[in-house]
């Protein structure tokens, strides 16, 4: 039977911190993947390229419901910033959270979930980030 119901689950990668960023989504609904995009956002931090992977997530998800969304990371920084669990202290952050914040209206309800990094569709995400950092590598 099918839902109404969607999963996107995000990464962000770094190398250094801060160094060579990506970020990346996966779309699930039904059980399947209906989507998945990476990009580089040049230099930047892991935390940084964690929130672009949901504010990029979330501008794709609009194509696949105005209903329910579950978000899940790996990063329990980005997930507890957004739920309230921790403080934003951090400016930049705060920003992303804003852009966050204003992408959720459109959709009905959204929830924020921890996943562990071995969780498959967060496995996807990652070789994405680390496709799109090795294709920018200098040399290539």
């Amino acid at each position: 039977m099918a839902t109404d119901a969607v999963t996107l689950y995000t990464d962000g990668a770094s190398r250094g911190n801060p160094g060579d960023a990506a970020w990346a989504y996966v779309i699930v609904r039904d059980g399947s993947v209906v989507a998945g995009r990476s990009e580089g956002i040049g230099t930047a931090t892991n935390n940084v390229a964690e929130y672009h992977a949901v504010i990029n997530g979330l501008d794709a998800a609009r194509e696949f419901t105005a209903g329910r969304l579950t978000v899940r990371s790996d990063s329990e920084l980005v997930v507890r910033q957004l739920t309230g669990r921790y403080r934003i202290t951090k400016e930049h952050l705060a920003a992303l959270a804003d852009e966050v914040r204003g992408l959720m209206r459109n959709f009905a309800e959204v929830r924020f979930e921890s996943v562990p990094r071995e969780h498959p569709c967060i496995q996807v995400a990652d070789r994405l980030c680390n496709e799109t950092l090795d294709a920018r590598r200098p040399g290539r």
